[in-house]
């Protein structure tokens, strides 16, 4: 747990390698980041493939990743907090060397494992008895004891397996075969998140450590404040969107804090928030900027391997709650003024509802026209270009890049970073907007190669990340070159590489923990796999839960927080996805809760980030009471009270897939995006207790009230109208004839899981096309007959819509239930939203009395 005395400087350093040796030692950590981070963008580019040479498998690179990762931690990060920070003793260096060599066994020896699959030698077993317990004190040093206590917990239950209470036993593995399946192959620390951390985080924390490094994040800041301060509670609203821009491309909530924190956290304090009240804004929308895409703390990346689904679409169903989340947040922070009774800094000149709206849909015009103007341009360029295609556009994107430079050349520089000097007046936002346009660039070259072109995500960091080379090289001297004034000298060529060079490294040394925490949270992934542990949770929560779906929920997102304490971002997700989303996905089912996978994904997610949140261990609430002076128990304790509207979210996408998305078209999209945040906004009203004017009691519970009736309407249309009617097993044909072909049905069946045991579940089956519903049963690929009464399966077709429902031949139907026909659940909009006019009337004439 870290200390609330400790200085921001400790905790950035805490957060990239507390350690910063001087002399020849910090010359050679250098180099060996530097390595690292011109080694990932070498395996990302298309170079390798266009050389020749240099071409890695994935099992290589992952082992090369480890192998920079595990050395780099024992150099930078000490083992207690007595040892030496200006010195590498010699120990550590030894156990680097160790480390590093046991992680490059699978490189340097691939060829001759790849021939012998499952076969361990010795020399096997001890790079593995020498690799998984300096991978464990790696992970001590740099993320802190509990995800290294959890995954040794993980080896002792693979061990003594048979040894287990009758809940938890499992037959149990060797020694060996713990070695070979953890070290040698692919399952265990070489798994599926090392594999996404070396393809596409490495890429993304390393796109962020050069944007920060070019002057962005400063940016970002300048311009939020610029916009906003002159609202009451002004710099909390800038600290909103300053750390909701900052959390698009970072992989840590702890970074956000202390990255964006140290500057806005000092001016929320002087405008009369609280030291525990500012910390807490700080560290809620830091969090939020973890469940924000493109990136999510590199969750995003991971969910299109553990889900199965194309990145772009995890950004779609992620998009709409993180919007509303961070609008939310928002709100409370404008509720917080209104509380404490705050002035605007400076001020705006007035400007009438018309001209705020004409400027705004000229802004959107401007902006669309642009988009369109690029979109359909290079869709004319490309073709004509053929294979001179991408040198074309690199030219272009040169074109806009100088052009946009010298825009920002003839406005005023930023105001250098200091937080601590007073606040006498508001930058010009226009001035600020256009002095940094350019930092933008890669952000858009980022954004259209993911959602345009659909590269890989690597491959899309790795051309962003080229962008910003490029300006990192050149911006200074050719600003200092632009300015006609010549006031302002911005440097030379020679300090352009030195920012390249340091954001290399900055990158790399940000990747550190990542990287550790991606191989140890596969020795838990690996466990799962291996002893089928999924199985006893799911047992265990069943127990406690007694069947009821609420609480099962609610028991899941408890286990998620406390799994989560303590986990940076990207272990968290590896850790609660592998444990707790598959418990979710079977109960669900058992219990007749049928979810898209990515809405359980989300869930756990949400939760095991809300760790960083809440005490005792929150840690990115210690890290804003450093920063702050308050209290780290208060503060935690008062951004987890701000973040109840996240918590809130995951259980309303679970029951309504409609916020994420799911099978939504565009207008209903935007309707939904309108209920659901103005549901949230009533929300955070009636939790916060001041909507118009400080609420009574039943006014909370009444708005709370609407905006679960704006959240769920299906939960009250389901109790005027039961939306399923039933239908016996043996007519299931002539209810897929009655039914459309854009409707489901759902069965509710019996039958052996996995491991052989007996179960009842409910499955949803899509309607197919068909004359007839005998045609439409043969092409679900389903084969019925009957046995003493009841429906059993014949057969199941390979690969059919039956199979993928997750149907198995001699299951038993036990019911069919088929949509009935009834109003929209929207209708019951309608009584939410009386409602809450007749709550805006009384708090109108209450706030009006107060005036008078």
């Amino acid at each position: 747990m870290q200390n609330q005395n400790l200085s921001t400087e400790d905790l950035i350093a805490q957060d990239v390698g507390a350690r910063n040796p001087d002399g020849l030692m910090a010359q050679l950590i250098a180099m060996l980041a530097l390595a690292w981070s011109l080694f990932q963008l070498w395996i990302a580019s298309p170079l390798p493939f266009i050389f020749g040479t240099g071409v890695f498998n994935s099992t290589e690179a992952r082992s090369i990743h480890l192998a920079f990762a595990l050395m780099l931690a024992f150099l930078v990060y000490p083992a207690f907090k007595r040892s030496p920070r200006n010195r590498v003793p010699l120990t550590d260096i030894v156990l680097g060397l160790l480390a590093a060599a046991s992680a490059a066994y699978l490189f340097v020896f691939y060829e001759q494992l790849a021939d012998r699959p499952g076969s361990l030698t010795t020399s096997d077993l001890v790079a593995a008895c020498f690799g998984i317990p300096l991978l464990l004190e790696a992970t001590r040093r740099a993320l802190g004891p509990p995800l290294a206590i959890i995954a040794i917990l993980f080896l002792i239950y693979s061990l003594a397996g048979p040894w287990m209470p009758d809940l938890l036993a499992h037959r149990g593995v060797s020694f060996t075969a713990l070695a070979n399946h953890q070290w040698i192959t692919t399952e265990g620390v070489f798994g599926i998140a090392l594999g996404v951390s070396t393809s596409f985080v490495f890429l993304f924390v390393l796109f962020g450590a050069l944007l920060e490094r070019a002057g962005a994040g400063h940016y970002f800041i300048q311009l939020a404040f610029s916009l906003l301060g002159h609202l009451k509670g002004g710099p909390a609203k800038a600290a909103v969107v300053a750390s909701g821009m900052t959390g698009l491309i970072s992989g840590s909530s702890i970074a956000n804090v202390v990255t964006t924190g140290t500057f806005t956290i000092p001016m929320m304090k002087r405008v009369g928030f609280s030291a525990e009240k500012a910390g807490a804004v700080e560290v809620a929308s830091s969090v939020n900027g973890q469940i924000m895409p493109p990136v999510m703390g590199a969750a995003a990346f991971l969910m299109v391997e553990y889900v199965g689904v194309p990145y772009v679409e995890i950004v779609k169903h992620a998009f709409l709650p993180a919007i509303i989340s961070y609008i939310a947040l928002f709100y409370i922070v404008h509720l917080e003024a209104l509380k404490l009774g705050m002035q605007p800094i400076g001020s705006r000149p007035h400007k009438t509802w018309l001209r705020r709206l004409t400027g705004f849909v000229f802004g959107v015009a401007l902006i669309s026209g642009l988009s369109l103007a690029v979109y359909y341009g290079l869709g004319w360029l490309k073709p004509l270009l053929g294979d001179n295609a991408l040198a074309g556009i690199g030219v272009l994107v040169a074109i806009a890049y100088l052009a946009l430079l010298k825009v920002a050349a003839s406005n005023p520089p930023l105001p250098a970073e200091d937080p601590d000097a007073p606040i006498e007046k508001l930058p010009v936002t226009r001035a600020v907007l256009l002095s940094g346009l350019h930092f933008l660039l890669p952000v858009v070259v980022l954004v259209w190669c993911l959602m345009v072109e659909r590269l890989s995500p690597g491959l899309s960091a790795f051309w962003g990340s080229v962008i910003l080379v490029f300006i990192l090289l050149t911006q200074r001297p050719l600003l200092s070159w632009m300015r006609t004034d010549g006031a302002h000298e911005h440097g030379t060529f020679k300090d352009g590489v030195i920012d390249l060079r340091e954001g290399l490294i900055a990158g790399a040394r940000n990747m550190i923990g990542i990287g550790i925490a991606t191989a140890a949270a596969g020795i838990i992934v690996g466990a799962v796999s291996q002893t089928g542990v999924g199985l006893v949770l799911a047992d265990l929560v069943e127990l406690l839960s007694m069947g009821n779906l609420l609480l099962m929920l609610i028991l899941i997102a408890i286990f998620s927080l406390i799994l989560g304490m303590g986990l940076p971002t990207t272990a968290n997700y590896i850790v609660v996805s592998s444990l707790l989303a598959p418990v979710v996905v079977s109960l669900g089912q058992q219990n007749g809760l049928i979810v898209p996978l990515i809405a359980v994904h989300l869930f756990v997610f949400y939760f095991g980030i809300m760790a960083d949140v809440t005490p005792p261990v929150g840690l990115a609430s210690f890290a804003a009471a450093a920063v702050s002076k308050g209290d780290p128990i208060k503060t935690g304790l008062t951004a987890f009270y701000y973040s109840l509207r996240t918590a809130a979210l995951p259980f309303l996408f679970i029951f309504n897939t409609d916020l994420l998305l799911i099978d939504v078209g565009f207008w209903h999209g935007v309707l939904i995006f309108i209920i659901a945040t103005v549901a949230m906004l009533i929300f955070a009203a009636g939790t916060q207790g001041y909507f118009i004017v400080r609420n009574r009691w039943y006014e909370n519970v009444l708005l709370l009230l609407v905006a679960f009736t704006l959240f769920r309407p299906g939960f009250w249309m389901d109790i005027v109208h039961d939306p399923y009617r039933e239908v016996p097993p043996a007519e299931l044909a002539q209810a897929l004839d009655r039914v459309g072909e854009d409707s489901q049905l759902r069965l509710r069946i019996r039958g052996e899981d996995l491991v052989g045991d007996v179960r009842e579940f409910s499955v949803i089956v899509p309607i197919p096309e068909g004359a007839n519903g005998q045609e439409r049963l043969d092409k679900l690929g389903l084969a019925l007959y009957e046995d003493d009464g009841r429906v059993l399966i014949d057969t199941v077709g390979f690969g059919s819509p039956a199979e993928q429902a997750g149907l198995m031949f001699d299951q038993e139907i036990l019911a069919v239930r088929a949509p009935t026909d009834r109003f929209a659940k929207e209708w019951m909009w309608i009584p939410g939203l009386l409602l809450l006019a007749g709550i805006v009337l009384l708090q109108r004439r209450r706030a009006g009395h107060a005036g008078t």
